[in-house]
């Protein structure tokens, strides 16, 4: 991966390239486990090479994967550009606009898979993790300017952690995969 942490997709075709099921698990993929090829990530994630290999490459036309240093001149690995990627939420472009809200449609419908995934297995899980996994939520009547603090002092909280995904070394033992997953709406108005 590179130093580049954030990947920021202006381009409503970008949004829409991006807002695919298997480019999502792909760029994921390359972001938790390092460069592999299209062969290792289709193994990976149940797909068919050609497809992955298909998908890499569109996703690499917009800058969130790229060519990795292979083992030897016939491997091909991909790795992924950035540890996160932002899209365009506070333009005033129809077309974008809509463009956010697909991907960020299938962004939610893939945090809720997760969410029924984990819960199918939480019986599974020792007592310690399941006592601190799980929903929850929280209400306040906030300004625009304090969401956004609020946002950044949550993205600050993580910041210590984000090393630990592209290090193994740093992982203390016990150390999980955790998913943290939020979206932000507003209320007025709703039962």
């Amino acid at each position: 991966m590179t130093d580049q942490p954030v990947v920021d997709l202006t381009d409503p075709v970008a949004m829409r390239a991006y807002a695919h099921p298997l480019r999502i698990s792909l760029v994921g993929l390359l972001r938790r486990e390092g460069p592999m090829t299209a062969t290792q990530a289709a193994r990976r994630l149940g797909e068919n090479v050609p497809n992955c290999s298909f998908h890499l490459r569109q996703l690499a036309k917009y800058g969130l994967v790229e060519r990795a240093e292979g083992a030897d001149a016939r491997e091909r690995p991909w790795r992924a550009t950035a540890l996160m990627t932002r899209w365009g939420r506070d333009s005033d472009d129809a077309e974008t606009r809509a463009a956010v809200d697909q991907l960020d449609g299938v962004i939610i419908r893939r945090f809720y898979e997760r969410a029924m995934t984990w819960l199918a297995g939480r019986a599974d899980d020792p007592p310690e993790w399941r006592a601190v996994t799980g929903p929850g939520d929280d209400l306040a009547y906030l300004t625009a300017a304090e969401l956004a603090e609020l946002s950044q002092r949550i993205d600050a909280l993580f910041e210590a952690y984000r090393p630990r995904q592209t290090d193994p070394s740093l992982r203390p033992p016990g150390a999980r995969l955790v998913h943290v997953s939020y979206y932000v709406t507003t209320i007025d108005n709703q039962p």
